[in-house]
């Protein structure tokens, strides 16, 4: 097991916008993970470049009928089960405003609420 530490940081609200407007995205999603994801992303700015391991879970964008084909890496952030999600294109580096630096969390609950987070907050995530 590692561990992952970071700041929180906003994002651009674009898997937000992405998991409320795909048909199907969210239940793609329940499939892989079977959980209920919350619409949207928790962001964390790592120190250094992460790198997905080897090992992951696939959503095909194939299986949803979306453009974007997303690795899933499941983790824990303080009590709560979560997965961290990366798009094949932010792994190549090809996605200018997602940064390798950035991990996005996301999980069956809205997590800035939860733990009542907020920019430059630092957090542990447990993988």
């Amino acid at each position: 097991m590692g561990k992952l530490v970071g700041k929180v940081k906003s994002g651009i609200n674009d898997l937000s916008y992405r998991m409320k407007a795909v048909p199907g995205l969210l239940d793609a999603y329940h499939k892989k993970t079977r959980l209920r994801l919350y619409p949207g992303s928790l962001n964390i700015e790592l120190e250094e470049v992460w790198n997905l391991p080897q090992k992951t879970i696939r959503l095909e964008k194939e299986e949803y009928g979306g453009q974007v084909s997303v690795s899933l890496v499941p983790c824990q952030i303080y009590d709560t089960k979560a997965y961290i999600v990366r798009t094949d294109k932010v792994e190549r580096g090809e996605v200018p405003t997602h940064p390798k630096t950035t991990i996005e969390i996301v999980s069956d609950v809205g997590l800035r609420d939860k733990y009542d987070l907020k920019d430059g907050d630092i957090v542990e995530i447990v993988i």
